[in-house]
């Protein structure tokens, strides 16, 4: 389990959802159904795709109400097609219409994430590339769209800024420089009970040479190189470090880029650029 996806960290995304959702309560259901009155629902797909969000769904029924019973028939990375029940759901009814849209939401989206996700992980298949997700999520959503990303078969890069030192084109400019911003963050480091991790990322073979004539890193990000330039820059590194590729790489050109030899392809897309999978709740 990925520390991100702790139950509490899962726990207070849901709690906060629903705060904003519910605020002072579900007047609608609250003037129209009874409060003892009880039923059922049925999870409907209405799309194709990669199915994800079943196990945030159970969480999230749970914390609206622990006594509504679920039973599931689809699990999380399944892949699902229009008439099929992912779930049902029974208990009171309040509950049930309480916890609906955010276990739609969540769903539907996380779905069509990890959809794409598979799509792309599908064209590298064959090389030793592996797909990374990025930190181009939707603010309050992250939680629910890096695991997404993992359902559908990519690699979660640094969850956020907390758990990686991962120095970029703005930070080497602030601090003077690729060597002076690699200096401060050794010196950084090394103040830390428990050092992190370092990538930086270079825009160009000048700025490879610098970092691979210094070292002490992780991991290269290389940023908007060509798939011709990015095969001579791992020709160059000859396995001294991990290897990511980034930057205005799509679906037409991830499989030129995966078989330059690169170990990772970052791609903001996968979070910043996808359609929902259409699914509803019904009553049964």
């Amino acid at each position: 389990m990925y520390a991100y996806l702790s139950e509490t960290n899962i726990r207070h995304f849901i709690q906060e959802a629903l705060r904003e959702d519910v605020g002072s309560g579900d007047h609608t259901s609250l003037a129209t159904v009874p409060s003892d009155a009880v039923g059922g629902a049925a999870l409907l797909v209405k799309d194709r795709g990669v199915l994800a969000g079943v196990e945030l769904a159970l969480a999230i029924f749970k914390e609206v109400d622990a006594a509504l019973d679920v039973q599931v028939f689809l699990h999380d990375g399944a892949w699902i097609e229009p008439g099929q029940v992912v779930l049902e759901v029974r208990g009171l009814a309040q509950s049930i219409l309480k916890a609906e849209r955010l276990v739609l939401n969540c769903m539907q989206r996380m779905s069509g994430i990890a959809t794409y996700t598979r799509s792309l992980v599908k064209i590298l298949d064959g090389t030793r590339a592996n797909l990374l997700d990025t930190r181009k999520t939707t603010p309050n959503f992250r939680l629910a769209e890096k695991w997404a990303c993992k359902i559908g078969g990519a690699e979660n890069h640094r969850y956020a800024l907390f758990d990686m030192i991962l120095i970029k084109d703005n930070h080497a400019d602030f601090a003077g420089g690729i060597e002076a911003a690699l200096q401060k963050a050794f010196a950084y480091n090394a103040l830390l009970a428990e050092p992190l991790a370092i990538e930086i990322e270079v825009r160009n073979e000048d700025e490879l040479a610098q970092v691979m004539a210094i070292g002490g890193v992780q991991r290269i990000m290389l940023d908007n190189f060509s798939p011709s330039r990015l095969r001579d820059a791992i020709r160059k590194i000859d396995g001294r470090f991990i290897t990511e590729a980034s930057g205005g790489i799509t679906e037409q050109s991830l499989r030129a880029y995966a078989e330059t030899g690169v170990d990772f392809i970052s791609v903001g897309a996968l979070t910043h650029q996808v359609k929902s999978l259409d699914l509803s709740l019904k009553a049964i």
